[in-house]
């Protein structure tokens, strides 16, 4: 017959019957499998009986009230009520779509096979996902519909959590910088996660609000010995926001300070020289800096 929907699995479940011959003192029958009372129907020649008042089921046993009369053939007959299944699959290759669901139990996504799955988030201008990358056994939040290509936060089997986007620079020089009231730059990228660093004018953008861990490293020179006051500075947005100031009139000596700071977004961090300093970079290893995002 014609149908609405998709293709039944297979056919309808056949009803289960079973029958017996009353002998006017019979009371108890056994069934061909458990049933509830409400879950049969039951006929005494060809009169259906009323459930409770005329009979009761426990198990397989179907208890009658009142003894059936006597017949020459089975004048009893009992209509098994086929139970929804437990388990419900649903068709594969088709979406399950539903407006508001509430599950109370456990849900299971895969069949323990090796395959990766996800539970896709699909937004009206951004997807996001949730899944099991199941080559690295790492559960993972990312954005887009596929599974791994752009991973915001990544779980692995030992429970050690990396964030791969997280704004991160670090740096140095391959020279020196000479000159008081400059913004120190780094010349060589080790890493600038995100290009939030500008290689141009020193600058780190900060791309959110947040809080910011900023590093400064250099071996350094007065160049004037006669002046033995030097600072270097944390700048946000070109205004001081704290101060490394020391005392030193050895002709070479180590800087080497960090701090956190709250940045707004689009805020500029900068490492600034006060003093009469000449920062070395022969080797980038001498002088360098980093930002990184904390939170």
């Amino acid at each position: 017959m014609p149908y609405v929907g998709n293709s039944p699995a297979s056919n309808f479940a056949s009803v289960t019957k079973d029958t017996f011959s009353g002998d006017g003192s019979t009371t108890a029958f056994t069934l061909s499998k458990a049933a509830t009372t409400n879950g049969v129907a039951v006929f005494v020649e060809n009169v259906r009986q009323e459930p409770t008042t005329a009979y009761a089921v426990s198990g397989t046993t179907l208890t009658f009230t009142a003894a059936p009369v006597s017949a020459s053939g089975n004048n009893i007959y009992v209509l098994h009520h086929n139970a929804p299944a437990s388990t419900a699959t649903h068709p594969a290759g088709q979406d399950l779509t539903a407006a508001n669901t509430t599950l109370t139990g456990d849900v299971t996504i895969g069949s323990g096979t090796a395959a990766d799955r996800k539970i896709l988030f699909d937004g009206n201008a951004q997807d996001y996902h949730i899944g099991l990358d199941d080559s690295s056994d790492s559960l993972i939040i990312g954005k887009g519909s596929a599974l791994g290509t752009t991973s915001h936060i990544v779980t692995d089997a030992s429970g050690r959590v990396t964030k791969p986007l997280t704004p991160y620079f670090f740096g140095g020089r391959n020279s020196g910088q000479t000159g008081s009231g400059s913004d120190f730059v780094s010349t060589v990228v080790t890493t600038n996660r995100g290009s939030h660093y500008n290689t141009s004018n020193g600058r780190f953008t900060a791309p959110v609000a947040g809080d910011y861990f900023c590093s400064f490293k250099s071996f350094s020179s007065p160049q004037d010995l006669t002046s033995a006051h030097y600072a270097v500075e944390i700048r946000v947005n070109g205004s001081t926001k704290s101060q490394f100031y020391f005392y030193h009139s050895d002709k070479h000596f180590p800087i080497a300070f960090s701090e956190v700071i709250n940045l707004s977004a689009s805020d500029y961090v900068t490492h600034y020289i006060a003093g009469s300093l000449t920062v070395y970079g022969t080797d980038q290893t001498y002088a360098t800096q980093s930002f990184y995002l904390l939170g």
